[in-house]
């Protein structure tokens, strides 16, 4: 883990963050506890993001696995 000096002025609450992105606070949650979200910190049982941290969407979006079972199969 990796401990970064962030001000606590600018850590905000992951329900907040979420909502700026429209996603929910589960979805931000899952991410801090992986550890795929920088600058993710745990006070006490909540967490807390940089308000400027961002916020990469890994899903693959270029339908490079569109219809795969069907390509698989007719190998």
């Amino acid at each position: 883990m990796i401990c970064m000096k962030i001000p606590e002025s600018d850590l905000i609450p992951i329900a907040q963050y979420a909502a700026q992105l429209g996603l929910t606070a589960n979805a931000i949650r899952r991410r801090c506890i992986r550890g795929t979200l920088p600058g993710a910190v745990k006070m006490g049982r909540d967490w807390f993001i940089p308000a400027d941290a961002p916020y990469t969407d890994n899903r693959v979006k270029s339908g490079e696995y569109k219809n795969w079972r069907k390509k698989a199969s007719a190998e």
